[in-house]
């Protein structure tokens, strides 16, 4: 398996004036030390509103940073909402190509539709359509990466004529395409376009094989009609964070500022009732205790989305089940709540050091020989993929008269 960071930028109250200062540049640092400790993958959410639970707005500035304090680990949008009254198609194409040149071709493209009517009714998004929205967008956007020009759209929801959409991304076709997912039925969806799943839901291990079975077997059949211009077959799935040599620190660390993740998703995604401004999650969700009181609540024994909070051991353990899983990469949550930079970093370097390198050893023939069965699967379900279109060679851009300027009179003239 591979391993990847995934940021929220989590900001529980009280703030202070420069919190978001600090949790931005936080992040950074450890970016640029999960690069040099030999990570895989970061990636950053795209929220809008969600307060404390996510003050990660602008992505694409985040990790257009981040390119130019790293190296080799790859930057992922995980994911940019794509249906066009949140983000112009168009400038969706431009901002990954301009990321891409930026990063040396590291960028990961993540999309999807959002699901919060805070995010959504705030940017005119009718939930009932949001579906086909970013069906029409990801078809569009993939074809401004490959055609050049883009020969245009004409759909419900995206309208624009033929323009040559730059810059490109260095990547060709373009970068890895992936998208959310939340349950079985979206890695379905995932696989039946084509795109790597993001599965941003905490899947035992026993559930991880079945969701992962259905995925490439849904990848290997004829339903599979990609929506860009190549396969991304993976699978990524979520589990909190917080290594460290003693176990009872590592839960004393980490476990309040995870629920704290837990149930503030949760009161976003439909439990609770949002006064922009005005509440205080940790109160609303009944969190205003103190940790050890917190912490007692959970077992003696960790598992599922807690699989990664623990001494090395206990997390190897963890992550062999979720690699015999056949799960591809490992999304990690190591800021969540109010846990400390310094704590986040340790626990970075132990992981890397005592974990991470026993995965990395198998990845790469394992990797191989997945892709090498599905050659064949991959190659026909491009042949099922409309190829690029071609503009119009007669197309011209109109004419636009510029307007008549009356002279303004020069004081004192």
């Amino acid at each position: 398996m591979r391993f990847g960071l995934f940021y929220e930028l989590q900001l529980p109250r009280p703030w202070r004036p420069d919190s978001e200062r600090q949790i931005v540049h936080e992040t950074l640092e450890q970016i640029e030390l999960a690069d040099r400790l030999g990570f895989d993958y970061a990636w950053a959410v795209e929220h809008h509103f969600l307060e404390e639970y996510s003050h990660c707005s602008a992505p694409e500035v985040l990790l257009g940073a981040a390119s130019q304090r790293t190296r080799r680990i790859r930057l992922g949008h995980g994911i940019m909402v794509l249906p066009p009254g949140v983000n112009p198609t168009a400038r969706a194409a431009e901002r990954v190509g301009m990321l891409d040149l930026l990063c040396d071709g590291r960028a990961e493209f993540g999309t999807g539709e959002s699901s919060t009517a805070v995010e959504l009714d705030a940017f005119g998004v009718d939930m009932s359509t949001k579906r086909a929205q970013w069906r029409e967008a990801i078809d569009a956007v993939t074809r401004m990466f490959v055609e050049e020009p883009f020969a245009g759209y004409d759909g419900t929801y995206v309208r624009m004529p033929p323009r040559n959409v730059v810059p490109k991304p260095l990547q060709k076709p373009h970068p890895p395409l992936w998208t959310a997912c939340s349950k079985r039925e979206s890695l379905i969806h995932a696989a039946r376009h084509g795109l790597g799943a993001l599965t941003f839901s905490f899947v035992s291990p026993n559930e991880a094989t079945k969701w992962v079975g259905d995925y490439y077997s849904t990848i290997e059949s004829e339903d599979c009609v990609p929506a860009g211009f190549a396969v991304n077959p993976q699978v990524a799935m979520t589990l909190y964070l917080m290594c460290d040599s003693d176990e009872a620190t590592a839960r004393d660390r980490s476990l309040a500022d995870h629920r704290f993740f837990a149930r503030s998703l949760a009161y976003y995604w439909g439990l609770g009732s949002h006064v922009p401004g005005r509440t205080v999650l940790s109160r609303e969700l009944g969190l205003d205790q103190p940790r050890e009181v917190v912490n007692r609540e959970f077992p003696e024994v960790l598992e599922g989305a807690y699989g990664g909070v623990g001494t090395p051991e206990q997390i190897r353990r963890t992550l062999r089940q979720y690699e015999d899983a056949g799960v591809d990469q490992i999304l990690l949550i190591a800021q969540s709540g109010r846990i400390k930079h310094e704590h986040i970093c340790s626990s970075l370097e132990l992981f890397a050091r005592e974990v991470m390198p026993e995965f990395a050893e198998r990845h790469e023939r394992a990797e191989s020989a997945k892709m090498k069965r599905l050659a064949p699967a991959i190659d026909a379900a491009m042949a099922r993929r409309a190829p690029a279109e071609q503009a119009d060679s007669a197309y011209r851009v109109p004419r636009t008269a510029m307007p008549t300027l009356t002279p303004r009179p020069v004081p004192g003239a």
